[in-house]
């Protein structure tokens, strides 16, 4: 295998992006319906956190209402994404080798790195997208 792969080969680059303006409610809603797992929170076009699924589950209750409103929209009510999001981010370059991201997410704990060129976000490459690349070489 050829380690200079560039993690702009298999990063993925058809994003889903949301703004602090945004509800969480709205974010649950987004995480279920694409599948995906994690959503660069984006100030213009220059990324300022990473919001997960599972930082949506921390805040999150079972619905135990029969209301309307449930419990767990009032509690989304209560917060914020910047609240929930992640801020302290690690970010790469679409010129990163495959090797470099290997090596970041073995030894972090996060599953999703947000890539930028020129202060701006162009992709995101997740675990999922690292086994898919290894599948392709199997």
């Amino acid at each position: 295998m050829d380690k200079n792969i560039l993690v702009s080969e298999i990063m993925s680059t058809d994003l889903i992006t949301l703004n602090l303006n945004d509800q969480l409610e709205d974010a649950k809603k987004i995480f279920k319906e694409n599948t995906i797992r994690h959503i660069p929170i984006v100030k213009n076009k220059e990324i300022i956190g990473m919001l997960s699924y599972a930082d949506i589950l921390k805040v999150s209750f079972p619905d135990l209402s029969n209301d309307e409103k449930s419990i767990e929209t009032y509690v989304y009510d209560m917060f914020t994404i910047e609240q929930v999001m992640t801020k302290n981010l690690y970010l790469v370059s679409a010129d990163s080798t495959v090797k470099d991201i290997v090596e970041l997410l073995t030894t972090k704990e996060f599953h999703a790195l947000p890539v930028v060129q020129d202060g701006e976000l162009v992709g995101i490459v997740t675990t999922k997208d690292l086994m898919s690349f290894l599948l392709t070489l199997l």
